[in-house]
């Protein structure tokens, strides 16, 4: 009976972690398969560059802005009721997105899905937290940060090659099989829940969580180092096309060895973490980012792609060791703001790519217009400014470093101080 009681919780572990796998790629590549096949949508739609970009636009903005209140609405229903009805949703937006027909259909489309992953992604996330075993949960963590790093590197090029080979409705219809299996697991495997109505007498969310200092410094790390990392990606592939001259797929297929240098960090991440604790290997981390960004902009202005492989592969093995900070932070707050705490975790991510793009763009642009007064031709200015974005993405990593050591030492510190004080109490 033990035996067959500790197979059934394997297997329930087994599919939560295809869960937070799935949904982690699914919600990220909406995200980031889009953009390559914008141009065929386009001219399909007869869509103008402006409503092109409101394509990206109407997933993004529910997706961050829903997320909080998404959270507390988790805590409230239930994990599964919430997992359930966010994958309903997804899948009727993408049905919708793949038969679009006019730009107003395809916004309606984006923005469901945009609803819909605010409800799936911090729902998961809180899985992590409330249902998988505790030994398990850096694994899980993990995993999501390799699955992420996976659909932000795929995207790209999934996008472009659906777009040239098939068609661009396949960028939407080619998530629902994943969305289905992700419905079943969470059926199978997510055990129902209470609704839980009111606060307890406690203070409200997420007013509790704003004053957990543990909590709001990893935020403060999530969104430095998004703010870097994101802003250089989005231009990565412009770059490539308009400096380097390849095309549409070549130019966003270097980003996979981000994800791989990610999932070939993973397994390092706990041995690490361990021997040097968390604090001194998420710094780490943030410092072989910042070594990967400075390694790509020294060979920057060099016609050629292989010299920023080395960079690449830095900046992505570095990021895996990012993926402690979450654990911490969802570690540090209590099992029934769980929910909420996954929301504003994402919602820091969402809101560091937003401001990243916005970041990077600013420097890229006013280098590349000092440079075009100057003189420069349009590829070299680009490169001019690329150049220096990815100085900055470097400054902001090596802060995140610096602050890592910080907040996130904090916890044990306190937990240090509250376990002293039970012993003076006792």
């Amino acid at each position: 009976m033990p035996a067959r009681t500790a197979v059934a919780g394997e297997t329930r572990t087994t599919a939560l972690l295809t869960i937070v796998a799935l949904v982690a790629f699914v919600a990220t590549l909406d995200n980031t398969i889009v953009a390559a096949a914008a141009p065929s949508m386009g001219r399909e739609l007869g869509l103008g560059l402006t409503a092109l970009e409101w394509a990206g636009i109407a997933y993004m903005l529910p997706y961050a802005a829903l997320m909080l209140p998404a959270g507390a609405l988790i805590d409230r229903l239930g994990r599964r009721r919430v997992l359930l009805a966010g994958c309903g949703l997804f899948t009727a937006g993408a049905l919708l997105g793949g038969a679009a027909w006019s730009a107003e259909i395809l916004f309606v489309a984006r923005g469901a899905q945009g609803i819909a992953a605010a409800l799936v992604v911090p729902g998961t996330l809180s899985l992590i937290r409330t249902v998988l075993p505790a030994q398990r949960r850096p694994l899980a963590v993990a995993v999501w940060t390799a699955a992420l790093a996976a659909a932000l590197a795929a995207g790209p090029w999934l996008g472009g090659a659906l777009a040239e080979y098939l068609h661009w409705s396949w960028i939407f219809l080619g998530t629902v099989p994943l969305l289905v299996a992700i419905a079943v697991l969470v059926a199978g495997a997510v055990p129902p829940e209470e609704t839980r109505i009111g606060t307890r007498g406690r203070r409200g969310v997420p007013v509790r969580l704003l004053g957990n200092r543990v909590f709001v410094g990893a935020n403060a790390l999530v969104l430095l180092w998004g703010l870097g990392i994101s802003g250089i990606a989005f231009f990565t592939p412009l770059l490539h096309q308009e400096f380097l001259g390849l095309g549409p797929q070549a130019a966003g297929l270097p980003l996979a060895l981000v994800a791989v240098a990610v999932v070939g960090a993973t397994p390092f991440v706990a041995p690490v973490s361990r021997a040097l604790g968390t604090p001194r290997a998420v710094c780490l981390g943030l410092l072989v980012v910042a070594a990967g960004l400075v390694a790509v902009a020294v060979v920057n202005d060099q016609h050629a792609l292989v010299p920023r492989f080395a960079g690449l592969l830095l900046i992505g093995a570095g990021s895996a060791f990012t993926a402690p900070i979450t654990a911490y932070a969802l570690d540090a707050v209590a099992e029934e703001d769980s929910g909420t705490a996954s929301g504003l975790l994402m919602s820091s991510r969402e809101l560091a790519s937003a401001l990243g793009v916005a970041l990077i763009g600013t420097v890229l642009s006013v280098v590349r217009g000092r440079e075009t007064a100057a003189g420069a031709e349009h590829g070299p200015a680009l490169a001019a400014g690329y150049t220096a974005g990815l100085v900055v993405a470097a400054v902001l990593q090596a802060a995140a470093a610096a602050l890592a050591l910080v907040v996130l030492r904090e916890r044990r510190a306190l937990a240090m101080t509250t376990s002293s004080q039970k012993g003076e109490n006792a």
